[in-house]
């Protein structure tokens, strides 16, 4: 609040006095680029106040999109219609009246405590909702903003389950399929060696068992790749803790995701985590991995946060086709979002964000 009074006087004197002089000049086309110039300050300062107020009060206020073409008075034009224009204006306008009642209640909480305490967070909480709501996209904007990000992640999703169902239907014709026509063969032959040889049809009904427990093994590895038992029968902890037991690699899990996520939720932090322990394995070189998975209150919802971290070489991507491209697309169907950062020689930090309702 120290801090604002500065930033909101400097704001408010260079606005107005832009403004007024640009307007009394117009007739002689000296106001044109002094308006021009007023424009770019109210938005280079309205961006500036979106900044302050992340950093201060930690609350975070996306940039409205505006989108213009044509030579820079077409844009100027463009930009004076637009009603983000004005509402940045209002903002800078309410600011600086709203910076000196806040200035003299933040020196008054430096010598009175209860002021400190119970009125300067409401005074705080008060201009963060004022700019949420002025510099920020408006409801239209952030509903249609939803909208195109929804339907881009149907549409990944959309992508994701068809490679799925072309990876399960490769997997039975290949694997499951080929033992149990296999299995069905052997019985064959060996029905017909009963009475002739049965010797013969002992060792054929011992080659069609064997092939018989190899397909209900793969089968019950295709079933583990859907949704894995353990997972709906008790929750990501003891799964993820499965994996963890599973990995060549040390692995270390911690898990607070209490009240139990969501089963989309529970599916893509699972797979999410034995795709990056599978990397891991196969590309990193690592010597340990750490496994984080909680859940945050945020004001847009629950969100249950996925961290895989290793010590290995780094150098991990999103490469179309890959498993990182492929998690991010199934992340995407529940309106989630993964990050990866991963700096040649290491750490790698694999994220997803995955919020409990969408």
């Amino acid at each position: 609040m120290l801090g604002a009074y500065p930033l909101s006087l400097v704001a408010f004197v260079s606005v107005m006095v832009f403004l007024w002089v640009g307007l009394g000049t117009v007739i002689i086309w000296v106001g044109i680029p002094l308006l021009m110039l007023t424009t770019q300050l109210v938005y280079g300062f309205a961006a500036l106040d979106r900044r302050w107020i992340r950093v201060t009060l930690g609350v975070d206020i996306p940039t409205p999109r505006i989108e213009h073409s044509g030579t820079m008075f077409q844009r100027w034009r463009a930009q004076l219609t637009h009603a983000q224009t004005w509402r940045n204006l209002g903002y800078l306008l309410l600011a600086f009246p709203l910076s000196i009642i806040e200035f003299a209640m933040a020196l008054a909480g430096i010598v009175l405590l209860p002021i400190a305490i119970w009125v300067l967070p409401s005074i705080a909480s008060l201009h963060a909702a004022l700019a949420a709501t002025m510099l920020g996209p408006n409801t239209t904007t952030r509903l249609t903003e939803r909208a195109q990000r929804l339907q881009a992640s149907r549409a990944r999703g959309v992508d994701a389950a068809e490679a799925e169902r072309r990876r399960i239907e490769r997997d039975l014709h290949d694997g499951a399929q080929q033992r149990l026509v296999a299995v069905a063969m052997g019985l064959g032959r060996a029905q017909k060696k009963f009475d002739a040889d049965p010797e013969g049809a002992k060792v054929l009904v011992g080659e069609a068992l064997a092939d018989a427990k190899l397909a209900v093994s793969e089968l019950r590895d295709l079933a583990r790749g859907i949704y894995p038992a353990v997972l709906g029968d008790r929750g990501l902890d003891a799964a993820l803790s499965s994996l963890a037991a599973k990995s060549p690699v040390p692995v270390e899990v911690t898990v607070t995701v209490d009240p139990r996520p969501p089963a989309a939720v529970e599916s893509t932090a699972y797979f999410v985590v034995g795709e990056s322990l599978t990397n891991v394995a196969k590309y990193a070189n690592a010597t340990q991995v750490t496994v984080k998975v909680w859940r945050e209150d945020r004001p847009s919802g629950d969100m249950v946060i996925v961290e895989v971290t290793d010590n290995g070489d780094g150098g991990a991507a999103f490469r179309p086709g890959g498993g990182l491209a492929g998690l991010a697309d199934r992340a995407a169907t529940i309106d989630g979002v993964m990050t990866v950062v991963s700096p040649i020689g290491g750490p790698t930090v694999i994220r997803a964000d995955l919020p409990c309702t969408w």
